[in-house]
């Protein structure tokens, strides 16, 4: 037990830090990140993990490979923060029930929940196979173990002390495939179980603020600013598209920060060039 709020962050890791799996897969190699400010390194899940530990909280990182989260774990302690990492696989049912088992034993529970999971799933398919008819069912069931199962599951976990304790916060890190259906890549059609989280923000929203626990959907429209992004010829061509994942931190902790008398439930983000997703 740490004498602190206790603040986890689910899926803490982004895939397109400096030698991340789509990284590679775009760019062929990993790329020099020593130009970019360490909030900005690791992605959202990085950014509102450093943002929590600044703001006083005892941040776990949620990951399914550790070593993945060396880097942050390292750069929030250089800052004065206290952070652990856990291992968690949401694709697991017997994963997710230990790692929040693992929590509750060594760190009591948890008063905040960021759920930043996402998944890269059918980037990679060549153009010919980018048709539904031609999505091979591992990656949607990749798809609704992230964006479906896996956030009941985690929400089973934790909603039931936020409850009894009268106070929580429990939001939810989406993006603008869960407002509607829109093609713009290769497999975007297994972005639609993004809507369905957004839906369980807003069921949990009608079940638990009753209760004290604050549910909020974060919708992130717009590319985040990263190692592997910043590298992407779109982002260097026009910068100003590219958002800046220490201010979404801040829209976070700003929810959490709410009075409960006017709470949020939906916000969403976008660069000011880019004409909103709706």
């Amino acid at each position: 037990m740490t004498g602190k709020p206790i603040a986890v962050i689910v899926g803490a890791t982004t895939k397109w830090r400096r030698d991340g799996h789509m990284t590679k897969l775009i760019h062929g190699h990993e790329v020099d990140d020593s130009a970019l400010p360490e909030s900005a390194r690791f992605g959202v899940g990085g950014a509102v993990a450093q943002k929590f530990a600044a703001g006083g909280c005892h941040v776990i990182l949620t990951t399914r490979t550790a070593a993945n989260a060396d880097g942050l774990a390292e750069t929030i302690r250089g800052q004065g923060g206290t952070v652990s990492v856990v291992e968690m696989d949401l694709s697991r049912d017997a994963s997710i029930a230990s790692a929040f088992a693992r929590i509750r034993a060594e760190w009591g529970d948890p008063e905040i929940l960021i759920y930043n999971a996402g998944y890269p799933d059918g980037r990679e398919l060549p153009k010919e196979m980018e048709l539904l008819e031609n999505m091979p069912t591992a990656i949607f069931d990749t798809a609704m173990a992230v964006s479906c199962r896996g956030p009941f599951l985690v929400a089973k976990e934790v909603l039931p002390a936020m409850r009894k304790r009268g106070r929580g916060s429990f939001f939810f890190s989406n993006n603008a495939a869960s407002l509607r259906g829109r093609k713009r890549h290769t497999g975007e059609s297994l972005y639609y179980p993004r809507v369905m989280m957004r839906t369980l923000a807003q069921v949990l929203t009608e079940e638990y603020s009753e209760h004290g626990v604050h549910v909020a959907n974060v919708v992130i429209d717009g590319l985040i600013d990263s190692p592997g992004t910043r590298a992407l010829p779109k982002a260097r061509d026009n910068p100003d598209i590219v958002i800046n994942p220490a201010k979404i931190a801040e829209a976070f902790w700003y929810l959490h920060g709410q009075d409960r008398s006017c709470w949020s439930h939906e916000i969403q983000l976008t660069p000011f060039p880019q004409k909103p997703s709706f």
